[in-house]
């Protein structure tokens, strides 16, 4: 792994075993390898990352994770969010260490590494606090699809707003042509945060958005944070289902 001299960058992969539309998801198998593990092997091969670690609420993930020679902590099974369960793994490895800490999801097997180092590369600028990712949408399936988040960003490169919704709602045009009236762009649920940000984000109360939305980073935004978004062309193929990944599979 190379790493980088301007920011020193510890990946966290949060990976809980029951999650609820897919239990043991972290250890299902992807062409020989397991989905932690493929999420940890792509990460490596970012040179923006200094470490990399696994933090999990699960022996079996240790056990998987420490077979091939990654880093993992464990963590409480009680966290509500990958962010709580990142706050705790920087606790434990050190909230000094480093200058900025990225929230790689441990269902994301297929992350390009360069995804990594373009929400990392907003931090070359001190005054940024979050960063994330987006992709330009030209499918109006994926607009119109509520589990796709989208995005609004203010001229300066900052999120003014997500959402599941379309958004902006264009007046003029019909819906299956909206692709085509503006640049739409689709989240990808990467973070990347100061350490002391993180550690402010995670003590505040569920916000009114966050609770219509279903979507922390409003809770963020809610309270003032400001969240930079990094557009990327790389593709997001996140496993959520086993339909999911017998999809990748075929």
């Amino acid at each position: 792994m190379h790493k980088i001299n301007q920011v020193k960058t510890v990946g966290i992969i949060p990976a809980r075993y029951a999650s609820t539309r897919f239990v043991g998801k972290a250890l299902a198998d992807i062409n020989g390898k397991t989905m932690i593990r493929r999420v940890y092997e792509q990460a490596q091969q970012s040179h923006s990352l200094s470490a990399i670690f696994v933090a999990t609420d699960d022996q079996r993930i240790v056990d998987e994770v420490e077979s091939f020679g990654g880093n993992v902590i464990m963590t409480s099974p009680k966290h509500p969010s990958g962010t709580d369960r990142c706050f705790e793994a920087l606790e434990k490895i050190g909230k000094d260490k480093y200058e900025v800490v990225v929230n790689i999801q441990g269902d994301e097997p297929f992350i390009h590494p360069e995804q990594i180092n373009k929400v990392i590369s907003s931090f070359k600028n001190e005054e940024v606090q979050i960063s994330t990712l987006a992709h330009l949408i030209t499918d109006s399936r994926d607009l119109n699809n509520p589990s796709l988040v989208k995005i609004v960003k203010k001229a300066n490169g900052e999120a003014l707003y997500f959402s599941r919704s379309p958004i902006p709602y264009i007046r003029e045009s019909d819906n299956k042509n909206w692709t085509h009236a503006y640049p739409f762009l689709k989240h990808i649920g990467i973070y990347a945060y100061r350490p002391h940000v993180l550690e402010e984000i995670v003590k505040l109360p569920p916000s009114s958005l966050e609770k219509a939305e279903c979507l922390e980073q409003l809770r963020w935004l809610e309270n003032g944070y400001s969240i930079m978004v990094e557009v990327t062309d790389k593709e997001s193929f996140p496993v959520d289902t086993p339909e999911d990944l017998k999809r990748f599979m075929n």
